[in-house]
């Protein structure tokens, strides 16, 4: 895509591909997989990490949020990544595979609406009850009346619109999901939250991986779909304001975000939802992402390794969010995050 895809491709390139010399010298080797929501922040912290002299490299592979769960309860990583913490049946398939499982807040991050409308250069704006409709299929031209109120002086076109979503088991899905569960009774009833849901607009059409979907989102004209705001940002793709629950327009921004999670500053895995929060500065479509590790680490070795890599990326690390266009961990949640890891036994 644009330059700073690129990047991230050399950044990955360092991160997922170790040159022999690097792996020689590495006392530990770390692989974790899940998110996409995390990837971009998760390149550049653990290529600092890397890099710091730690004797430590880390493989993490951008699967989405389901497989990153599927993948840890079947160990075939040291560490998973998820936008929402495990339900009660994973934890319990994860339990009976290895036994108590700490979850830890690690990322802070916007969901933008991205969309591709030939001839218009600003940013649009949406209310919730426009977008609810949108992905339900009720809205199904650019053209709409529902979106030109909305957006006076703006010419648009006849274009048909394309529901672009998330194909796989996904995290950003669920905050997604969760969003519009809170402000369309009809979504609520009729679709609901989840990583994966069934899809009402005629025209959806599912990526797999938030890059997917930003890739479709840049490529069709007419489409609209959601992805974290730093692919947004970092690709050039544009994206909408959202009229939140005061409501104000407001566009997805760290301060915007921050504001958001600033609104409820204590969250744990049973109580993480901070979409459609008060507050006239606030992004309503926000949330936190999580890594998964087992309580009890099987290799004295690399669980020390893993816990030292997770202390540094939810204190030290949060120094590289806002870079990458994320938000650092609030206080609270830093503080939260080390509770966690002090519960791991190495």
């Amino acid at each position: 895509m644009r330059v700073r895809s690129a990047l991230w491709a050399a950044i990955a390139a360092v991160l997922f591909v170790p040159s022999l010399s690097t792996a020689a010298r590495a006392d530990v080797q770390i692989i974790g997989a899940g998110s996409t929501f995390d990837n971009p922040f998760f390149s550049r912290a653990f290529y600092e990490y890397m890099h710091s002299g730690q004797g430590v490299t880390v493989n993490y592979q951008s699967v989405g949020s389901g497989a990153g769960i599927q993948q840890f309860i079947q160990k075939v990583v040291d560490f998973g990544a998820t936008d929402v913490p495990m339900n009660s049946k994973e934890m319990a398939a994860a339990v009976a595979a290895g036994g108590p499982v700490v979850q830890v807040p690690v990322a802070l991050g916007g969901v933008a609406i991205a969309y591709n409308v030939p001839g218009v250069s600003t940013h649009l704006k949406l209310s919730a009850k426009a977008l609810a409709n949108i992905f339900l299929g009720h809205i199904t031209n650019w053209n709409d009346p529902a979106i030109a109120a909305l957006n006076p002086g703006v010419s648009f076109p006849n274009l048909p619109i394309v529901v672009v979503h998330r194909a796989d088991g996904s995290g950003t899905t669920y905050i997604f999901t969760d969003y519009l569960s809170h402000v369309s009774s009809e979504w609520s009833k009729n679709v609901g939250t989840g990583k994966t849901v069934n899809w009402s607009a005629p025209s959806a059409v599912g990526a797999k991986g938030t890059e997917m979907v930003a890739g479709q989102v840049s490529n069709v004209p007419g489409a609209i779909g959601y992805v974290e705001l730093a692919y947004a940002m970092q690709n050039n793709i544009a994206y909408a304001e959202i009229q939140n629950k005061s409501g104000a327009f407001v566009l997805p921004t760290t301060a915007s975000v921050q504001a958001a999670a600033g609104q409820k500053p204590g969250v744990n895995p049973s109580d993480f939802s901070i979409v459609d929060e008060g507050g006239a500065a606030t992004y309503p479509i926000v949330g936190y992402s999580w890594a998964m590790l087992w309580k009890n680490q099987p290799d004295p070795t690399k669980g020390q390794q893993l816990v030292n890599l997770f202390r540094w990326v939810v204190t030290t690390g949060q120094s590289f969010a806002q870079k990458v266009d994320y938000v650092a961990l609030p206080a609270t949640v830093q503080a939260e995050a080390d509770r966690a890891l002090a519960s791991i036994h190495v």
